[in-house]
């Protein structure tokens, strides 16, 4: 009976960590984008979506993630969160929807749209101060990459 107990759960708790829609930290030099499939290798830039089924899609870079969403006309209704690394706090993530953006030529981001991104805005009014470009939100990202 022990045994039996013990097999469901753990079946139990493989269930409900499986389902987990909490971020999955990228490896930087070893995950490759699901979009472009570029390695991803700049901690200051990448993004995540995660859908409700616990999925996480992993990008290098801002721009892959709203290319991917277009392109494979990815359902509202199945993301549960859209992230993207903060630029000044590398290796962590900020929802997409409520963070700032800088499109600067000063700061290279690996796809070459020159977005980075920010948790607030102070942090990115600093950084335009320091490399110039235009300030954005997810909208106006979303409409300069899907231009093109």
């Amino acid at each position: 009976m022990l045994k039996i107990n013990i097999v469901i759960i753990t079946i139990l708790f493989i269930t409900a960590t499986a389902c987990s829609n909490e971020p999955e930290p990228i490896n930087f030099g070893t995950d490759q984008c699901d979009h472009c499939r570029m390695k991803i290798m700049d901690k200051k830039y990448g993004a995540e979506l995660l859908t409700k089924k616990g999925k996480a899609i992993k990008f290098d870079a801002a721009e892959c993630m709203v290319n991917y969403l277009s392109e494979n006309n990815v359902n509202e209704s199945d993301i549960d969160k859209l992230l993207v690394i903060v630029v000044n706090d590398p290796g962590n993530f900020t929802d997409a929807k409520k963070a700032v953006y800088l499109v600067s030529p000063k700061l290279k981001s690996p796809m070459g749209e020159n977005i980075s991104s920010f948790s607030n805005q102070s942090d990115a009014d600093k950084f335009l101060n320091e490399f110039g470009g235009e300030l954005m939100n997810w909208d106006g990202i979303k409409r300069k990459v899907t231009a093109k």
